[in-house]
């Protein structure tokens, strides 16, 4: 048996081969929209890429399964489980088999067997997986999706508070607690191979580990010392970070199916800052994606600042409107294709044109900038009534410590909550390190608001600031 990892850092998303080398074929269990790693892999270790495994219908990212299926004709094991609202609706006329609860299927030696764990989502299911060329008839581990994780578990709450389907968080918290139960049954050597890491918005707690076992989980996960139903129900959905607005976006694609990358057309290369100045006055959003310092020293006005670095396509998937045009300002040192997968990634399909963004700045007459200062100067100017402090961070974040005085409006909301922004003092924004407060002086310079400053490395550095004045004194 061939076991093969795959982790994309930038979603804090994982995806695995499983190969049976006897037979030289391999499936792929909950795999990426870009399938060209996969394809490379498989090349390399001598197999043929037969399958493609869903846990569940993903709101994170788009799935890789419909490219498989198309370009390899790869069969496609999607859930049955769940009711109408939760099935596949693009699967017909492509290989594919329905599955529930205790069907089984096999792969050479290799026999995976599923099991129906609701609570993230209704149609949820893991993958039991035996190795019979190792002579075992027991399973060697279990691909979870998103039902259990390292150190923590799948949240209930996305389908009431992303795609507004009300009522489901704690009916999907009840479903958790009873797939849990099931959990508990499985032998404690069982690994535990789940689909996101360290940083997925698809728990509150999720351990950089990249896996587990069901003993090993059983003795420290926090959600799985429960015997109330009603507490363990409070309790995960209580604190759960802010769901991106593009989760509803990944539902729907992944349900009904995403287009090919093959059909998606190159964007075209603008040559002419006054093309790109056009676009934003015609509503063209244009997305910058230097360094935030780069930016905060010069920048076309209306453009707006996502760094392309370890969250680009989170805050992309929260930032940038699926239904309008966009164009990217890219530094001549970034590569265009990474950016475009990364955008793909999260379904953001609609890159039309791109530049060279130190050509636009050389040709551009006219060019905006905003300052970043220390805390120290920050404190002096928050003491004395300058500046109007806002903090973008989570609201978990905000809630452990923040700045007195200070107007919490988190990051990815931002641009629809415009009007609660001041508009007769400087306006100070703040997060942890400086990075998401960079992206929001930018959407506020975009939207108008010109007086905005940065706060150089956030409210850590603030805390720390505060730290050294009382050692000292």
């Amino acid at each position: 048996m061939l076991l093969k990892y795959f982790y994309d850092t930038k979603l804090a998303q994982a995806s695995y081969m499983v190969g049976c080398q006897a037979k030289g074929e391999a499936v792929i269990v909950d795999p990426a929209r870009d399938i060209e790693p996969y394809i490379e892999a498989a090349k390399t270790e001598g197999l043929e890429i037969v399958g493609a495994l869903e846990t569940h219908i993903h709101a994170d990212y788009v799935s890789g399964a419909r490219e498989m299926a198309e370009r390899l004709n790869a069969k496609l094991y999607v859930s049955d489980e769940g009711d109408e609202n939760w099935k596949y609706e693009y699967v017909d006329g492509l290989p594919h088999q329905l599955v529930k609860n205790g069907d089984r299927f096999e792969l050479g030696n290799l026999t995976f067997e599923v099991m129906y764990t609701p609570g993230h989502t209704p149609e949820s299911i893991s993958f039991l997986l035996t190795d019979g060329g190792a002579n075992a008839n027991e399973p060697i581990g279990i691909f979870t999706g998103d039902f259990v994780f390292v150190g923590d578990i799948g949240r209930p709450d996305l389908l009431e508070k992303a795609a507004g389907v009300e009522g489901t968080s704690l009916s999907g918290a009840y479903d958790m607690f009873d797939s849990l139960e099931r959990f508990k049954q499985l032998p404690d050597f069982l690994q535990v191979w789940p689909a996101h890491g360290a940083g997925s918005a698809c728990g509150k707690s999720l351990g950089a580990v990249p896996s587990s076992t069901v003993g090993y989980e059983k003795r420290f996960n926090w959600a799985l010392k429960y015997n109330d139903k009603e507490q363990f129900a409070q309790d995960l959905i209580e604190g759960q970070p802010e769901p991106p607005v593009y989760f509803a976006v990944m539902k729907h694609v992944n349900k009904v199916g995403p287009a090919l990358l093959s059909n998606l057309p190159e964007p075209e290369e603008l040559k002419e800052v006054s093309e790109v100045e056009t676009k934003i006055t015609e509503g063209t959003q244009v997305i910058d994606t230097r360094d935030h310092q780069a930016f905060a020293q010069e920048h076309i006005p209306g453009s707006i600042n996502i760094p392309f670095g370890g969250s680009f396509p989170n805050w992309a998937g929260w930032l940038v409107d699926y239904h309008r045009p966009l164009t990217l300002l890219i530094s001549k040192d970034q590569s265009l294709n990474e950016i475009s997968t990364a955008l793909q990634s999260v379904g953001i399909d609609t890159t039309d044109t791109v530049m060279e963004a130190e050509t636009a700045l050389a040709q551009a007459e006219k060019t905006e900038s905003y300052p970043e200062i220390h805390p120290e100067e920050a404190e002096t100017k928050v003491k004395e009534g300058e500046v109007h402090v806002i903090d973008v961070r989570n609201l978990s974040e905000y809630n452990d410590g923040h700045i007195s005085g200070s107007q919490h409006i988190m990051l990815g909301t931002l641009p629809n909550r415009m009007q609660e922004v001041p508009d007769d003092k400087k306006i100070l924004m703040q997060c942890g390190s400086g990075l998401r407060s960079a992206i929001a002086c930018s959407i506020l310079q975009a939207n108008g608001v010109k007086d905005v400053v940065n706060l150089t490395g956030g409210y850590n550095a603030w805390i720390n600031h505060q730290h050294i004045k009382t050692t000292s004194n």
